[in-house]
């Protein structure tokens, strides 16, 4: 397994690692990663990866291997691969991942804002969306108001891990309509909003800012209908 230092430090730009593998599709796999793994709606981090005589290999996008646990850096075309066993530095592309960290923290507060089931939701640099199941959703005015209301009063954002045996306890904190979080480690990494949660619990293995102060003023920019009763509310700074 990749020991995915994400999950405890988003705000990790960089860090050291080995070269476990490489796959057959020439996909890189560390011993340890900052690079999150597309998932969740949200897309893989991009970057590079820095060997210890100054080479760079590009990597443009990071994807979730076959095996359980396993994260793969896929390298741009036309790059020199590293060894397995070499010693590297793992970059990301700081700019554009706090982007898809604010913004995922956002589909969190839009779940907030309508508290129906979710049918699905896309993490963007700009712009994002999130589906629920519901007949009729408020205004985009009162959306976008709220939401920057919960965004202003800086609502700490944390995490924490609970067994699988709470989370089949707790099945509200489950707000997917089709999609369950991952099972078979034996826990599940909850994001809370809010002191210990009080505005918002639910599992999600995405990255987040430490604030909801940090993400900014967004707007409600469209409301579709997708279904008798599933809408699409898509969202984007502003």
């Amino acid at each position: 397994m990749t020991e995915l230092l994400f999950n405890d430090d988003a705000y990790l730009k960089s860090c050291e690692a080995q070269v476990s593998g490489i796959n057959e599709r020439g996909g890189i796999v560390l011993d340890r990663t900052v690079f999150y793994a597309t998932s969740g709606g949200q897309p893989g981090d991009n970057g590079k990866l820095v060997l210890a005589d100054g080479r760079e290999v590009i990597i443009a996008t990071t994807v979730k291997g076959d095996a359980p646990g396993e994260i793969v850096h896929v390298p741009a075309p036309e790059q020199e691969l590293p060894q397995p066993g070499e010693s590297i530095t793992a970059v990301i592309d700081w700019e554009r991942r706090l982007k898809l960290m604010k913004m995922h923290t956002a589909c969190h507060l839009v779940t907030v804002a309508c508290p129906y089931p979710i049918t699905g939701a896309s993490v963007g640099e700009e712009t994002s969306r999130v589906d629920f199941d519901i007949p009729q959703p408020p205004t985009k005015e009162e959306l976008t108001a709220v939401l920057n209301e919960m965004i202003a009063a800086g609502h700490p954002v944390t995490t924490k891990w609970i067994s699988e045996a709470e989370l089949d306890a707790n099945p509200g904190l489950v707000k997917s309509k089709n999609v369950r979080p991952p099972r078979g480690t034996g826990r599940v990494r909850l994001v809370l909003i809010g002191e210990d949660g009080a505005l918002d619990s639910q599992p999600c293995g995405g990255t987040h800012v430490a604030s909801t102060s940090e993400i900014g003023k967004l707007v409600v920019t469209k409301i579709e209908n997708k279904g008798r009763e599933n809408r699409r509310i898509r969202f984007a700074f502003s």
